[in-house]
């Protein structure tokens, strides 16, 4: 397959470079990734300056990797369009350095790169690793799972429109219960606004997050906790039947 790959962390994130490695093994794979970190992003893209385009190495791999001075979804639109010349089987998107579960996925430039491939209409995964502390740097079994999750999906049709959205809790590999496909939850948080001074003495905030306990519902927040790797899949089409139908009762 030739496959591109992209993330939000970054061209020189540990992530990215541990899916390259494992895909590159047996398939014909590009990376194009933000020069730098972009994480929640989101679906955005640069339309008021010049995108810059940068050939890289990535390590010791042995693949096409390219810098982008841009978003993620940036990323694959340039991929596509301009460095890639031949027909692109697949996109992966990731390895994410943390989760996007539940409503994460709304601002998740992980994510929204792999959307970026579905309007493409190119089958696409983004896969995220949950992380619990700051050194923590061991992507090996995400990769695998990424892996697996593409020899699975490979010679099934889900439909190019839809995003399979993986994420891989924080435990051993032996303890991991399997793989869980699931619902996107409602994660919810208390955010903390942290003041600070800036060298020219005007007040700023820092935000951070802690995600709150909620009551088991069956989704991907719920089963990560679990140990499950999640699987949830993700469409771009934001329109609803039943609700448009209830707002043209109303408008005729």
């Amino acid at each position: 397959m030739r496959i591109l790959i992209t993330n939000d962390d970054g061209i020189d994130a540990e992530g990215i470079y541990a899916i390259a490695e494992i895909l590159a093994k047996k398939h014909e794979v590009f990376v194009v990734a933000p020069h730098s970190q972009r994480s929640a992003s989101s679906h955005s893209i640069t339309l008021n300056k010049p995108l810059i385009i940068k050939e890289v190495t990535l390590g010791d791999l042995n693949v096409k990797a390219y810098s982008i001075s841009g978003t993620p979804a940036d990323c694959v639109r340039v991929g596509i369009d301009m460095i890639i010349k031949e027909p692109i089987d697949l996109v992966v998107s990731g390895i994410n350095k943390g989760l996007n579960v539940g409503t994460d996925v709304l601002y998740s430039g992980t994510v929204s790169a792999a959307v970026e491939a579905a309007l493409y209409n190119i089958p696409s995964i983004a896969i995220s690793k949950e992380i619990k502390k700051e050194s923590e740097g061991d992507y090996c079994y995400a990769a695998e799972v990424g892996e697996e999750i593409l020899n699975i999906f490979k010679d099934k049709s889900v439909g190019n429109e839809v995003v399979i959205n993986v994420n891989v809790p924080y435990r051993p590999k032996e303890e991991v219960k399997g793989f869980k496909v699931c619902k996107v939850g409602k994660s919810k948080y208390k955010h903390n606004y942290v003041e600070f001074i800036s060298e020219d003495g005007s007040k700023g905030y820092r935000v951070n997050g802690e995600m709150l306990e909620k009551d088991f519902q069956g989704d991907d927040v719920d089963y990560l906790k679990e140990g499950y790797v999640t699987i949830t899949p993700l469409r771009y089409d934001l329109n609803n039947a039943n609700i448009l139908k209830g707002v043209k009762s109303i408008i005729d």
